[in-house]
């Protein structure tokens, strides 16, 4: 893969279905009612159900291994600040840009943000790639 430093990568589009929080609960075990509950969720100052941080992370885990041709192998660290919520049934888009790339072209560190209707959900995301030699 060839990245070169200051490069944008290309922007993942996902729009989260309705019942996407559900299906997280119990792939990840946390059943914490704000995922799940619309009711609960606004009773306490939220919109409906929201999703889970962690998808977020993995929206942007999977941008950057696709920044990598691919192979979610080349992912070596990632890192994130969870800064705002996310509901389901809206576009999350992905961006972000190549920070710098090695001498030799086998590692490379990405900056990430993904954001919902222009907020950041997920923010001051880095990623550390692990590259084929060009």
């Amino acid at each position: 893969m060839d990245l070169r430093a200051g490069e944008a990568l290309s922007e993942l589009r996902v729009t989260p279905a309705r019942h996407l929080p559900h299906r997280y609960a119990g792939a990840s075990g946390d059943f914490n009612p704000i995922h799940i509950d619309p009711e609960f969720a606004r009773s306490v100052g939220l919109p409906g159900n929201i999703l889970h941080g962690l998808y977020g992370m993995a929206l942007m885990a999977r941008a950057a291994t696709a920044a990598a041709g691919g192979d979610p192998r080349s992912l070596r660290r990632l890192g994130v600040q969870f800064r705002g919520v996310g509901v389901p049934e809206q576009e999350i888009t992905v961006s972000g840009s190549v920070r710098e790339v090695d001498a030799e072209g086998t590692r490379a560190v990405l900056d990430l943000v993904a954001e919902q209707a222009g907020t950041p959900i997920v923010r001051g995301g880095e990623a550390e790639l692990v590259l084929e030699a060009p």
